[in-house]
């Protein structure tokens, strides 16, 4: 077996069930799940009919590079979510369908990092603190070392690149950026952006941007930029070195369809579909076809958009009475500091009040600063507004007694 394979650390969701093991919660209250973020919401019924209408194409083998139509569909969605000129994006040379982000995301690892004769050792995969946990295990398992990027109150949630010493940056070859941020909210300014872009062009690596939120955003006048937006703002209209990851999970709620696509620079591209080709990474037809009608249509995500931030106003004013709950500028979690030991409060929360949080702590590693996520904890809006309403309340209960023992 490949040695790194002992390297990762186990799932945040089986820690948590570890966590969680042999204890009874109260029969009488139903359970609330708000750990894991899987959109409940109802997904448009005109794609399952998609689905439907097209599972005659079942009998044909689908190319890796998808459709035509599917990839015509992201890229005009790019042009017009993100303000792009007419035509920036080059469909068939900068757009690829991938079975969701995170097989993605991990594959584009395995792709790029080049541990065979590097200029600096270790080779190193930068990510922000905390983070999505497929950035670390991928950057693992290709033989690279992760660099951690704490975000905290202090920074802003958002990664200090001044902070990061030379002999980093030059052993790295992809930063990972996250924006809406996964778990903190927070959005990357363009500036900010444009900086990694800067920095990737100096020392020589790739950005990936994980944007799969971008559309889940609560100041309708102020949607998230892309990295895409921060190329064109540096009169690059080639995407160098830049690759953006969008899915229709959280945008469209259709989580189990798998289905995103990656774009950017069309010579990474050209290699990823390469890989891709052996990998075996090719998207359904009928998935296909239903996808290019979602990303063609805009109605359906910001109504979605719009559930999110009816939740997000009913639940903040029962929380922001015990817990020092900020309000997350994208993304659909609340990343809350608890005053205490993350695990702790998540045991005696779901053994008091049934309901499920994620400990902070899990999704982040410690650095020299200490665990950026110990302390919080990850509070997903995923399930119907009733029920989110019901769980910031059994919460509430449980904070107030908390903070009086802590």
């Amino acid at each position: 077996m490949n040695p790194a394979l002992a390297t990762l650390t186990a799932y945040p969701f089986e820690r948590l069930a570890l966590l969680k093991h042999n204890i009874t919660p109260p029969r009488e209250l139903p359970h609330i799940a708000m750990s894991i973020g899987e959109p409940q919401h109802p997904p448009p019924p005109w794609v399952i009919e998609a689905l439907r209408e097209n599972l005659g194409a079942l009998g044909s083998y689908p190319a890796t590079a998808g459709t035509p139509a599917l990839r015509e569909a992201c890229a005009r969605w790019l042009e017009r979510r993100f303000a792009l000129p007419p035509g920036a994006v080059a469909a068939q040379q900068m757009v690829l369908p991938v079975n969701g982000t995170r097989e993605a995301l991990f594959a584009l690892v395995q792709a790029v990092v080049d541990t065979r004769t590097p200029a600096v050792a270790p080779v190193r995969v930068l990510m922000p603190n905390p983070f999505y946990q497929i950035y670390e295990g991928a950057a693992l398992l290709a033989g690279a070392t992760p660099h951690f990027l704490d975000t905290t109150p202090a920074n802003g949630y958002l990664p200090d690149l001044d902070a990061v010493p030379e002999e980093i940056w030059r052993g790295c070859q992809l930063l990972f950026v996250c924006s809406p941020g996964n778990p903190t909210g927070k959005v990357a300014p363009i500036g900010w952006l444009m900086q990694a872009l800067e920095l990737a062009e100096h020392y020589e690596f790739i950005v990936a941007a994980d944007e799969c939120y971008t559309d889940l955003y609560f100041d309708e006048s102020a949607p998230p930029a892309s990295l895409l937006n921060a190329c064109i703002a540096r009169g690059d209209l080639t995407f160098r070195r830049a690759m953006v990851f969008h899915s229709l999970s959280k945008r469209s709620s259709v989580p189990g369809l798998r289905s995103g696509f990656v774009a950017g620079d069309p010579a990474l591209i050209a290699s990823f579909l390469r890989y891709r080709t052996y990998q075996g990474g090719a998207m359904p037809l009928p998935t296909q076809a239903a996808s290019a009608l979602a990303w063609a249509d805009d109605a359906h995500a910001t109504a979605n958009r719009r559930l999110y931030q009816e939740k997000l106003e009913a639940v903040l004013p029962v929380l922001q009475e015990v817990l020092p709950v900020e309000r997350p500028e994208g993304a659909f979690y609340l990343w809350t500091d608890i005053g205490g030991d993350d695990e702790r409060f998540t045991r005696e929360l779901f053994a008091t009040q049934n309901v499920t949080v994620l400990p902070g702590s899990y999704l982040a590693r410690a650095t020299p600063g200490g665990n950026p996520g110990a302390g919080r904890v990850r509070i997903s809006l995923v399930p119907p507004l009733a029920a989110c309403v019901e769980a910031a309340w059994r919460i509430r209960r449980f904070a107030t007694e908390w903070t009086r023992r802590e």
